[in-house]
């Protein structure tokens, strides 16, 4: 199997993203996958190659640019706020990345997905959000919350959400108004949530539990399962 990194630029600033191909020479579906407020690191680019092992294209993208991967909470924190005062920001951003991966070679542009984790789940929720074509999104232990102009525009995406119900950062309140904010605007949606589980689940180095950061093996294989299922009914 083939796997690079690329650069591909943005409106004048560039990025570097992983791309893993599966062993078909046919084309395949894309899978972009949507890094957490680290940035676009090897948690990021083992999915990706996970995913072409299931015979789909694996994206691994950079939503901050030049590669940028935050070392500390404070370097994170700085990397991530300026998508969270702007989500307008953060939408054009990931649309902008998903027309990128479409026009790779041996990639099936008429199928696409994209998956994200924390930070990464909100921004493949907010691609939904945007009625973009994009056949469907999962999120793991992503945020929840919608942007303050959000739309009331119908999702056409299949959205799938992998949710620990003891997430801190996405409450019980923020779980409630995501699944009426899907159900007003006619999306095809599920919520898988995780009893006992809290942020992060699917991060080996995840061990914050003041901050609710705790990986929990037997539910991020549970969860994979869950996102395989998905992938291969709408792809």
């Amino acid at each position: 199997m083939k796997q690079e990194v690329i650069s591909y630029e943005l409106e004048g600033q560039s990025f570097q993203g992983f791309i893993a191909y599966p062993k078909q020479s046919s084309p395949a579906p894309l899978v972009l996958v949507v890094h957490d407020w680290s940035g676009c690191n090897d948690f990021a680019r083992e999915k990706a190659i996970k995913l072409s092992e299931l015979g789909y294209v694996g994206f691994a993208i950079d939503m901050y640019g030049e590669g940028q991967i935050g070392q500390t909470n404070e370097e994170k924190s700085a990397l991530i706020a300026p998508f969270m005062e702007d989500r307008s920001l953060l939408k054009n951003r990931i649309v902008a990345t998903l027309a990128v991966g479409k026009q790779l070679p041996g990639v099936l542009s008429t199928k696409t997905a994209a998956i994200g984790f924390c930070f990464g789940g909100l921004c493949v929720l907010d691609l939904a959000r945007s009625a973009v074509d994009v056949t469907g999104v999962v999120s793991f232990h992503g945020l929840l919350n919608a942007p303050q102009s959000s739309s009331n525009e119908k999702i056409t995406s299949r959205v799938l959400a992998l949710h620990g119900y003891d997430d801190p950062m996405a409450t019980k309140e923020n779980l409630i108004e995501f699944c009426d904010e899907m159900t007003a605007r006619q999306a095809n949606w599920q919520v898988c949530a995780y009893g006992h589980t809290q942020h992060a689940f699917m991060n080996p180095v995840a061990n914050d539990k003041a901050l609710g950061l705790v990986y929990q093996p037997d539910i991020a294989v549970q969860a994979w399962q869950n996102m395989q299922q998905f992938l291969a009914h709408i792809l």
